[in-house]
């Protein structure tokens, strides 16, 4: 009893000196398991999956977290600190000595976890058990420590989260304007406040003449207001509209709201979870000896990987750096609402979606550069240089951050005239004609969309990115060279000069995403908005790649699929007719437009591309081709070599769709919304 008495006197003064280092107060385990019952992986043995909470305390006063947007306004306990709390996940070796002393961390997208899908070719799964769900176990056989912790209030049920503290003015109510905008797709009678389905701020009067809806065709037109007695809030978290509501139309509703969350905790608790597992000593540690970090996030946790930098959280409280290496994947040039005051973290920015929130904001280069219009300068490494905590850097970019994500702006000037070449520290990956998220196969039409989603997966060379990152920071050998479309050389152009083939039914320049300056009211620079919405000012010149005469993009990594093509790839689609506005983007969605199977078929319909049958000989040659292709990305490390088949197998099986002969059906019914 004495002994175990002296252990949790050990064990408490472990958790105050953890307090005073990392301000992670303590880790409950609330779950601790086997995983594939003590299956061994590699080297690192045995795996436990480690469930619970994190523990948070900030120190208000402290020089770093004083750009925390409302910090000091939220509740405090007796030492003056605010607290709270959020999920973390983590898969772990059992033995902390039998691991690669590696922890690899996923900015979960919206609550979710992706990591296993994407690096062990695992099933999606929310809480991971089955050896379906683990994958080919790649990184634990490494002796990879992998860990997840939610960062949004907001997010829908069973998600992972983050308990946020609500702002207040000392203990009264804190108010502020909330937009919600939504493009209807069909004929509901309520429409969403709220981004995804997460949850909205409470409204604090519905009546308060603050509270306004307007409707407009395109982004910039002036908005016609909606009388209020005609629409009408729906459970404190969607509108109704007499009459309902027009298909393709731009809404926005502006209300007052209550009781602001911290959202800037979501920042402070990802470097603060990171520190305390790189440097804490003690029994509170559940994974002692890590000597390197890596951040990974894709889209919006890309994003928040980028502001995360930008606001400089890769400094922890002992000035030390949080994450070695940060791999920011189809981000775009953007960061977004992750520190101000009533932010939705969910929002972006896209064509024809979510318009006008702060997102894409300069500066976008990784290195310094001007902005003309206004004189502003800056960096979004700005702060992790001056301090000495400037980690080794990857952006990854599909297609489609060209047209929806202002992608040209982090390696071009804002005017579109000149290239800006990335730091030596940072690398830039186009990976061509690539769609953001890629849809299944066989290719299929989702509802809302006027053309085949892209299935072209770039899993692949993520894997082979992150050998790449690691290698760079852990043995300084540097990764391959940046993949990028340039001005200089012609492959990165107005839209009007992309090249685009003639293609029955497929128009082309698509649009892309117009970035303009956003003033956001005289407040924005304590993290407040005043301006809801903004008022915009002068655009931002952005760029897309140029394509070749099969329409693919000239630039980047070209993946078997595309280089050796039977079809014509993007990063965009359009919406179908039934939805209303057709002339605009869906979203984020890919596109894929075979080619015709024959000659005959080709002159037939007026295609100006090459049919498979002109470019291939037979299957055979198909086969070499593209095998040649994935050779080469295994030689210039984009490519492992146990994945090597990964890509060859994924063209092979577009082709073999693709020359099928009852294709031709199923591509009129794919197209017919559209046209």
């Amino acid at each position: 009893m004495i002994t175990k008495w002296f252990g949790m006197v050990a064990l408490c003064a472990a958790l105050i000196t953890t307090a005073a280092e990392a301000r992670v107060m303590r880790l409950e385990i609330q779950r601790r398991e086997p995983i594939l019952s003590g299956k061994q992986f590699g080297v690192a043995g045995a795996y436990e999956k480690l469930a619970g909470k994190v523990h948070f305390a900030l120190d208000p006063k402290l020089a770093l977290n004083k750009s925390i947007v409302d910090l000091d306004l939220a509740p405090k306990n007796a030492q003056g600190e605010v607290e709270f709390t959020a999920d973390f996940f983590m898969l772990k070796p059992v033995d902390p000595k039998k691991g690669n002393h590696r922890l690899f961390y996923e900015v979960g997208n919206r609550g979710n976890k992706s990591m296993l899908r994407y690096f062990q070719k695992a099933k999606n799964s929310k809480e991971p058990a089955s050896a379906e769900e683990i994958g080919d176990g790649a990184l634990m056989n490494q002796g990879w420590t992998l860990l997840w912790m939610g960062w949004q209030w907001d997010v829908p049920p069973g998600q992972m989260r983050m308990d946020m503290p609500i702002a207040t003015d000392h203990g009264n109510k804190i108010t502020g304007l909330v937009r919600g905008d939504f493009v209807p797709n069909d004929h509901s009678p309520t429409q969403s406040l709220t981004d995804r389905n997460h949850f909205a701020y409470p409204i604090d009067d519905e009546n308060s003449p603050d509270n306004v809806m307007t409707v407009r065709v395109n982004p910039v037109d002036a908005p016609r207001v909606i009388p209020r007695a005609k629409w009408h809030f729906v459970d404190a978290t969607a509108v109704s509209l007499d009459g309902g509501f027009q298909l393709g139309r731009i809404y926005d509703v502006v209300y007052r709201a209550r009781d602001p969350r911290v959202i800037g905790t979501g920042l402070s608790g990802t470097r603060d979870l990171i520190s305390f597992l790189k440097h804490d000593e003690t029994a509170a540690n559940p994974m002692p000896g890590l000597n390197y970090a890596y951040g990974w996030g894709v889209s919006q946790s890309g994003r928040l990987l980028r502001q995360f930098l930008y606001e400089g959280f890769n400094e922890d409280e002992q000035h030390r750096i949080v994450f070695d290496g940060v791999i920011d994947e189809v981000g775009g040039a953007g960061r977004g609402s992750f520190n101000y005051r009533f932010g939705q973290a969910s929002r972006d920015a896209e064509e024809f979606f979510d318009f006008f929130y702060p997102v894409d904001m300069f500066p976008f280069t990784d290195g310094v550069e001007t902005d003309p219009i206004t004189g502003q300068t800056g960096s979004l490494l700005g702060n992790a240089v001056a301090h000495h905590v400037r980690p080794k850097l990857f952006h990854i970019f599909s297609n489609s951050e060209y047209f929806n994500r202002a992608g040209s702006l982090i390696h071009t000037d804002v005017t579109g005239t000149r290239d800006i070449e990335p730091p030596s520290d940072s690398r830039i990956y186009f990976v061509s004609s690539g769609p953001h998220a890629f849809g299944p196969f066989p290719p299929v039409q989702a509802e809302g969309a006027a053309g085949f989603n892209n299935p072209v997966s770039r899993n692949p060379i993520v894997r082979a990115l992150l050998k790449d990152m690691d290698d760079w920071v852990t043995k300084g050998v540097a990764p391959p060279d940046n993949r990028i479309p340039r001005i200089a050389d012609g492959t990165l152009v107005p839209t009007v000069k992309a090249g685009w083939p003639k293609i029955p039914g497929v128009p082309f320049p698509v649009p892309n995403i117009k970035t303009f300056r956003l003033d956001f009211g005289p407040e924005w620079s304590k993290g407040i908005v005043l301006n809801e919405p903004p008022k915009v000012g002068q655009i931002y010149v952005g760029l897309v790649p140029a394509v070749d005469e099969a329409g693919n993009s000239r630039a980047g990594i070209r993946v078997p699929a595309i280089a050796v093509p039977v079809g014509t790839y993007g990063g965009w689609n359009f919406r179908a007719a039934a939805i209303g506005r057709p002339d605009q983007l869906f979203g984020e969605m890919g596109s894929f437009h075979p080619m015709p199977r024959t000659r005959d078929e080709r002159l037939k319909d007026g295609d100006s591309r090459l049919s498979i049958a002109e470019r291939y000989k037979n299957r055979d040659e198909y086969i070499a081709k593209v095998t040649a292709v994935a050779k080469q990305m295994v030689q210039d490390r984009f490519l492992l070599p146990e994945d090597l088949n990964d890509p060859i197998g994924q063209a092979v099986a577009i082709y073999d769709w693709a020359v099928k002969p009852d294709r031709a059906q199923s591509q009129a019914i794919a197209f017919s919304p559209g046209k």
